[in-house]
């Protein structure tokens, strides 16, 4: 399927559908007839007084207007939920052990699929986030979703996905990413069981971190980033179902056409997908472990400067090569909240205990930190230089929020190890001062 260049945040894109050559209107956006008598219809993803560097809006030129619908109804089938409250707090360390995918015999697609690990904050105020799974086996089939409280950021981690959106379609694969905006109508196929993350963020978007003393290069490239070409099919006379996630909850809408009869489009308010393995690795070269923020691909940003809302890292291969440095990650307590999930191979800190497929959570000044095995390896083992993390993407949906366990995540799931504490209680008293 066709993609292209994003080249950078903010700028201005557009596209046509091949089928139909100069089906975008040319000089303005709203003209009285549009070419090929299609409807005009404008996306708008930021306030229409937004600073220009901020204001996001796509003109979509349609086969027919969204309007066409009948009204919203309930949709139940899932286990998404951002009720914060249904469990007590639990500050302890917390890992999930792989996600199950549906069984042959149980059809279940993305939407059905989704479940929601935990979160904090409210939609209504866009300000939060969520952190859910999907486990899928079944193409969405005359259905379609999009999100009113603000954007996906999903992670396949088991088998590939094929997202169709209004702008177009998207092939997404374990070790990328894609993040479908708020608003953005969406389907997915999968041709094999299908299970992945998604880190959601209410009302707010997803930028590229500032790079600071690191300058002009480093980190994730605006250039890697693509966006779908222009795509549509024309089907009518069918029940297609639009599910809406709305303040948390889901609802759901038929009409009587596909929603993805957009012909041409353009605008800076799209979706989009990035390739892990395109990171430029910044690290340290001398001694001493960089902070995690160095591995940030995205980020979407509090009012507090420097303080994310969410921010998505990756710890993918790299070059360890530090003098006189315990190199794995440091015994630490955060004033954020981690959670990590494991795409594929053996995370370092973690090796033999943290499977792919599975999840960690450690919250807001919970002390965490390496193992006992990995302890005791790392504080004796030669400090040569040698490549980590070969073969393997580990990564971090990060907070300044304190995030609440939902009962699924805590009870229905059957995942929640009671066992992960015992990681750490091996660990031995090797004072050597003074008693």
């Amino acid at each position: 399927m066709a993609l292209k260049y994003l080249s950078g945040f903010g700028n201005e894109f557009s596209s046509e559908d091949p089928r139909c050559p100069n089906s975008l209107p040319k000089d303005q956006n709203n003209p009285q007839k549009c070419p090929y008598n299609l409807y005009a219809e404008q996306l708008s993803g930021s306030a229409f007084t937004a600073p220009r560097t901020q204001n996001l809006r796509t003109w979509l030129y349609r086969i027919l207007p969204s309007v066409g619908h009948q009204p919203f109804k309930k949709f139940h089938g899932s286990n998404l939920t951002h009720d914060w409250s249904e469990q007590e707090p639990d500050p302890n360390q917390m890992r999930w052990k792989p996600f199950d995918v549906p069984k042959p015999v149980d059809q279940v697609d993305f939407v059905q699929g989704l479940s929601t690990i935990c979160g904090a904050g409210d939609p209504k105020l866009k300000n939060g986030l969520a952190v859910h799974v999907y486990s899928c086996n079944a193409s969405m089939k005359n259905r379609a979703f999009y999100n009113a409280d603000g954007d996906f950021l999903i992670v396949p981690q088991l088998e590939a996905l094929v997202i169709i959106t209004e702008l177009g379609k998207i092939e997404v694969a374990p070790n990328e990413i894609c993040v479908i905006p708020q608003g953005i109508k969406f389907s997915v196929d999968v041709s094999k069981p299908s299970r992945g993350y998604i880190l959601e963020v209410f009302g707010r978007h997803f930028t590229l971190p500032d790079l600071g003393p690191i300058g002009a290069n480093g980190l994730a490239d605006p250039r890697h980033f693509l966006t779908p070409v222009a795509w549509y099919e024309l089907r009518e006379d069918i029940s297609y179902e639009i599910v809406n996630k709305y303040q948390g909850k889901l609802f759901v809408c038929t009409q009587n056409h596909s929603p993805f009869d957009v012909v041409a489009w353009h605008g800076n308010y799209v979706p989009y997908k990035y390739d892990l393995s395109k990171f430029m690795v910044i690290n340290s070269v001398s001694f001493d472990h960089c902070d995690p923020s160095i591995f940030t691909v995205l980020t979407c940003q509090s009012e507090k400067p420097g303080t994310a809302i969410a921010d998505f890292v990756i710890f993918p291969p790299r070059w360890s090569v530090q003098e006189h440095t315990f190199r794995p990650p440091y015994y630490h307590r955060n004033c954020m909240s981690e959670f990590m999930g494991l795409i594929t191979g053996e995370y370092e800190a973690k090796k033999g205990h943290f499977s792919p497929g599975g999840a960690t959570l450690h919250s807001i000044m919970t002390p965490h930190g390496p193992d006992k095995n990995c302890f005791d390896f790392a504080s004796k083992e030669e400090l040569k230089p040698y490549k980590i993390a070969v073969g393997t993407q580990a990564f971090m949906f990060e907070s300044c929020l304190g995030l609440a366990v939902t009962k699924w995540g805590a009870e229905t799931s059957e995942k929640l190890d009671p066992d992960y504490y015992k990681c750490w209680q091996g660990l031995k008293n090797n004072f050597t001062g003074p008693v």
